[in-house]
């Protein structure tokens, strides 16, 4: 790989740190040490505490004077501001999106198939981030992603608990199947109407996540309005 391609240090334990966090690998109130990150990440401690600092921006650790650095609970409030921000970008996105063509659709179809191969969230989580990053670069709003990423931390942590304990990942791929074909049909209403509830669909999960796993959860799940039918 390049030299210009590669990621840095700074990115890798950044990545590497983070995903730990939203698969729950690092669970709320473990305490993450620098040397014991640097060490399993084969880096310096110095991107390892970058890396940390920029991760409790996000609000996903706690630094805490003469005691560490901490995962935090999943946080209802930014739970609820990332749907907001997620669902005003890629909505808004999808809105500028024209037909795809033949290669863009069999790029869609492609992804679609994959995902149906997954068998479990493990499989199925890339690829979901993977079709909501194409769906914005469809619209040429590629460069969106990351603060869409950077925005969605606390909700992906309870996404990432629902996909097993609300629903199969394969009602997932449904609700992917038809915003693409509405896509390829050119009915951009249908499209957006299938991606608005995809996305709140999620968000009623959370519901039901933090029911049954009220440990993982800092406090009340806000209440939403506007909930979209099912179809």
């Amino acid at each position: 790989m390049p030299a210009a391609d590669r990621p840095s240090a700074r990115s890798l334990a950044y990545g590497r740190i983070r995903d730990d966090i939203i698969v729950g690998r690092s669970a709320p109130g473990v305490l993450l040490s620098e040397n014991e990150l640097a060490a399993a990440l084969g880096l310096s401690r110095q991107p390892v505490r970058e890396a940390l600092l920029l991760i409790a921006q996000e609000g996903l650790v706690e630094v805490r004077p003469q005691s560490g650095t901490y995962v935090t609970r999943i946080d209802p409030d930014r739970v609820r501001e990332a749907q907001f921000i997620r669902e005003a970008i890629e909505l808004a996105s999808l809105a500028a999106c024209a037909q795809p063509s033949a290669e863009e659709e069999r790029m869609l179809r492609a992804l679609l198939a994959r995902q149906r191969t997954a068998s479990d969230r493990d499989a199925f989580y890339p690829l979901d981030e993977e079709f909501h990053r194409a769906l914005l670069g469809l619209a040429g709003h590629g460069n969106a992603w990351a603060a869409v990423s950077a925005a969605k931390g606390h909700l992906d942590r309870a996404r990432y608990v629902g996909m097993s304990a609300t629903r199969d990942v394969q009602d997932y791929v449904d609700d992917h199947e038809r915003v693409v074909d509405a896509l390829v049909a050119g009915d951009a209403d249908a499209a957006i109407a299938a991606l608005r509830a995809h996305l709140r669909f999620v968000f009623d999960d959370l519901e039901a996540v933090q029911a049954q796993h009220p440990e993982l959860f800092a406090g009340a799940l806000p209440a939403r309005t506007g909930r979209a039918p099912r179809r």
